[in-house]
């Protein structure tokens, strides 16, 4: 099975911490080690992804990965030690999901306390296709900007110890729905949004409804209507696994075209190395038929950003339940404007977690706003969250919702 965020792994010793990223300037390389081997831990490297909004593929070109010491370092400090992929290799992100991984390398480091990495992609140059994507529907590909931050890498803030003759692993997840936004006149560009996640392979898994296969099916593990990980199942047995999940309890969301979503709520996760099922093969999670509907409209951010990109979601909350995320998407880079499409207007089936198989789901007629009804949130980096509480679809698409953020 594979992973449905691109994630890139890093091995190496260590204790891992929350990664932040952000994009930054430069060029250069750091070089090997000549620490005796006595004193020398190993770092290597993978990557992974979760499902992508729109999309058939979303290629990226990877250079290398860089590592050091100090979270302030610049690409053309002292200190870095790279992994250098020669040639540059070209990754579809989305053939990576349920959890698998991309080998990328590994380098042997000093032991020591690491702070930062940083993943490389090539330049688009010649045909201009080294990162790329292709458009759900189409087969041609189309290239896909990258600010020149990219170029000489996406930083990652993120520590991790290494010890002598011990390897540590990491994993780079690259969120390919939230990292490819539009930029008017039919052109895309590239915002990375990745985080650094454990490696140990848990979390929940399960099958969906063969049935389902064709309709773009999405199965995210969410705490507190926030996607804390997605992924698309087997497109030929159905089979997911949401992997590499912190401990905690996470509502499972499956959506798919033409289909009402399906809600199991307080799934838990207690190990980091098993594994909870909420569904089998004999009897897996079907949807039943929706008609659907859209909300659209635009984001304005003020002051104006040439960086923050703003994010739409579609919610829904349950009585005494959850509140999870049906459709999320990027505003366009240009113009501010988004759709969501696809939205049910039919009311999301239901279930408490339960250990015992099949679980039980119910039209969940208590959830609010209501059937065909949304909250629409809109959010960016830097500026206040924005929601309209009461978005109803259940009779025509909502093509003028909206949002003005401010700080």
């Amino acid at each position: 099975m594979k992973p449905a965020h691109p994630t890139l792994y890093l091995a190496a010793v260590a204790a891992l911490t929350a990664a932040g990223l952000s994009a930054c300037g430069g060029g250069g390389g750091g070089g090997g080690d000549s620490t005796p081997a006595s004193t020398l831990g190993t770092l290597s490297v993978s990557l992974t992804d979760a499902p992508s909004c729109g999309f058939d593929a979303v290629n990226v070109t990877v250079n290398k990965v860089r590592v050091n010491q100090s979270s302030t370092a610049s690409d053309t400090d002292a200190g870095w030690t790279d992994i250098t992929l020669s040639p540059a290799r070209k990754i579809n992100l989305l053939n990576l999901t349920n959890g698998a991984l991309e080998a990328l390398g590994q380098t042997s480091l000093s032991a020591g306390h690491y702070n930062q990495l940083r993943l490389v992609l090539d330049p688009n140059t010649g045909t201009g296709l080294a990162n790329s994507v292709v458009v759900s529907g189409s087969t041609a590909e189309v290239s896909l900007d990258t600010p020149s931050a990219v170029q000489s890498g996406i930083k990652l803030v993120n520590s991790f110890d290494v010890a002598a003759g011990q390897r540590v692993d990491l994993v780079l997840d690259f969120d390919a729905c939230k990292s490819i936004v539009t930029k008017g006149n039919g052109k895309y560009a590239l915002k990375p949004v990745v985080k650094v996640i454990p490696t140990t392979l848990n979390g929940i898994g399960g099958f969906v409804s063969t049935a389902l296969l064709s309709r773009h099916v999405m199965v995210s593990a969410q705490q507190n209507g926030v996607i804390v990980s997605a992924t698309a199942p087997n497109a030929t047995t159905g089979e997911f696994a949401l992997s590499r999940l912190p401990l905690g309890n996470y509502d499972v969301v499956v959506t798919a075209d033409d289909s009402a979503a399906a809600v199991v709520g307080a799934v838990p996760v207690t190990s980091t190395s098993a594994t909870v099922a909420i569904s089998t093969a004999a009897a897996p999670i079907a949807l039943p038929a929706s008609v659907t509907g859209s909300i659209g409209g635009t984001v304005t951010l003020t002051p104006a950003s040439s960086t923050a990109t703003a994010y739409v979601a579609a919610k829904q909350s349950f009585m005494a339940g959850p509140t999870v995320t049906i459709k999320y998407r990027g505003a366009d880079l240009a113009s501010g404007s988004y759709t969501l499409s696809g939205l049910p207007v039919g009311a999301p089936q239901y279930a408490v977690y339960s250990a015992t198989l099949p679980l039980q789901f119910a039209s969940a007629a208590t959830v609010l706003p209501g059937a065909g009804k949304y909250i629409a949130e809109a959010s960016a980096e830097g500026y206040t969250t924005a929601s309209l509480p009461l978005v109803d679809i259940s009779l025509a698409n909502q093509s003028n919702v909206n949002f003005s953020l401010k700080p």
